[in-house]
């Protein structure tokens, strides 16, 4: 462990943001150093073992993907940054996906990362709206979504402008809310420009080793600029004095002080650092997914076409706190062996991961044993209702084929992650400048607003440069 007691700039937490912040603050030449509670790196998007078989955490896939030589996005703007070469991500680009409205999915587009794909599909499916949806997309487009002064407005409100099929509009929202959203049935409309051009004019890829080789990069430029890190090492506190962050103490007792802090942990979990009554209310939404891990290639069991699939069986799509402990008629389905890596080369082992909204309310208060139960009887319900939208394997096959499952639920997200309520998006009110009521403490991260692992990234660098560097 480190023994320094004062530092530049400490950064709480060392989620994809924290460690994005170290590396930018570290090239030149802060001393820096992140404090995470727990044992691994990567907060939301990490990693973990059972029985020696590693299960990603998060990463569906990396959003905001375009190919060599473009510019002027957020994915090369992160890369140069971070000085991080691009073939150091190595990433893979997704096969296709689609959004599947209807009982059994009656409803589809299809979307690739060439966003011609996705127009040609509305246009064919709803060409009553095409002009409509040329016009929103041109508003995307022109959008300042990386302004840290935007003000807030519907992004429902704006979409209607453009749009007048319900059905066209929630298929949108679907993959930009279950993929982003904080808010329950509507998003800020920056955050909708944020996650339109991430998913549908930019892409998806992903790493053949998944989000351990993502954050093997981030360590090895973080330790190669100078900067310090203690794993299983929490903040407790934060000593306020005088309108400014004064000391962090650890859940050692020890005391930390920084000139500044950075904290990538969330505003309601900040502020009851502070000890002050919260401003920010936490979100109310959070999510349970099932893992299974199968002895073949989705492929082998006619699932070969698909890399995510965005879905709903209802008439409306009602992104909200479910009353129950889940809401399995909406959710995403993610086959991470369906990424193009190359020419005879494909993960060992299958995986289908299914995503579905939950309360956390419905989870926190169980015993052990009726947790386990419940976690059993919602896999079993999660699963039926993703199948639907999914070429049919009859339930001998699919048993024969899984080697192991693993579920995690909104207690397993507060337990690893610290986030209140297992809020994966954080609060619905966004602090876009990162500002708290200490002028020397900043937010990074999920409430700061840019949103996916790309915009958590970018979040570390832009409240780094701003708060930080800039100021000299």
């Amino acid at each position: 462990m480190n023994s320094a007691s004062h530092y530049d700039v400490a950064i709480i937490g060392a989620g994809m943001s924290g460690l994005a912040a170290g590396i930018r603050l570290a090239h030149f030449g802060k001393k820096v150093c992140i404090f995470e509670r727990h044992n691994a790196v990567g907060g939301l998007n990490s990693f973990y073992s059972i029985a020696g078989r590693k299960f990603d955490v998060g990463l569906h896939a990396m959003t905001n993907f375009v190919r060599p030589g473009v510019k002027g996005t957020p994915l090369t703007k992160l890369l140069r940054q971070l000085r991080i070469e691009r073939d150091e991500f190595a990433l893979c680009e997704q096969k296709q996906s689609r959004i599947a409205f209807g009982p059994r999915g009656e409803t589809s587009l299809r979307f690739t990362n060439d966003f011609a794909v996705l127009e040609a599909e509305i246009a064919a499916r709803f060409p009553a709206q095409i002009d409509g949806f040329r016009a929103l997309t041109a508003a995307v487009r022109a959008y300042d979504d990386v302004s840290l002064d935007a003000q807030p407005i519907s992004a429902r409100e704006v979409v209607r402008r453009h749009l007048t099929d319900p059905l066209l509009e929630d298929m949108l929202f679907c993959p930009l809310m279950y993929y982003g959203s904080a808010t329950e049935r509507d998003m800020e409309f920056g955050q909708f420009v944020i996650m339109f051009k991430a998913l549908f004019l930019e892409g998806f890829a992903r790493p053949f080793e998944g989000v351990r080789l993502v954050l093997r990069v981030l360590l090895e430029k973080y330790r190669a600029a100078g900067g310090e890190r203690r794993m299983k090492c929490g903040v407790k506190r934060i000593v306020a004095r005088e309108g400014r962050a004064a000391a962090l103490i650890l859940d050692s007792g020890e005391e930390i002080t920084a000139d500044h802090i950075i904290s990538s942990i969330g505003a309601p979990e900040t502020e009851a650092l502070v000890a002050e009554p919260p401003k920010t209310s936490p979100g109310p939404l959070s999510f349970v997914e099932t893992i299974t891990v199968l002895d073949r290639q989705p492929a082998a069991l006619g699932w070969g076409s698909d890399t995510i699939i965005f879905f709903n069986d209802s008439e409306r799509f009602d992104y909200a706190r479910p009353e129950a402990a889940v809401d399995p008629r909406s959710g995403v389905i993610c086959l991470p062996n369906n990424f193009d890596f190359g020419p005879g080369r494909e993960l060992s082992e299958g995986v289908l991961r299914v995503t579905c909204l939950a309360n956390y309310d419905r989870w926190a208060p169980l015993s052990e044993e009726a947790y386990r139960a419940e976690k059993a009887r919602v896999f079993a319900e999660v699963q039926h209702s993703a199948r639907r939208f999914l070429p049919p394997v009859d339930d001998a096959t699919l048993a024969g084929a899984t080697l192991t499952t693993d579920m995690f639920t909104p207690r397993t997200i507060t337990k690893f992650t610290g986030h209140f309520g297992g809020a994966i998006y954080g609060a619905p009110v966004k602090h876009r400048q990162g500002r708290t009521s200490l002028e020397n403490l900043y937010l990074c991260g999920t409430d700061q607003g840019f949103l996916g692992i790309v915009g958590a990234m970018l979040s570390g660098i832009s409240m780094a440069n701003y708060h930080i560097l800039q100021r000299g």
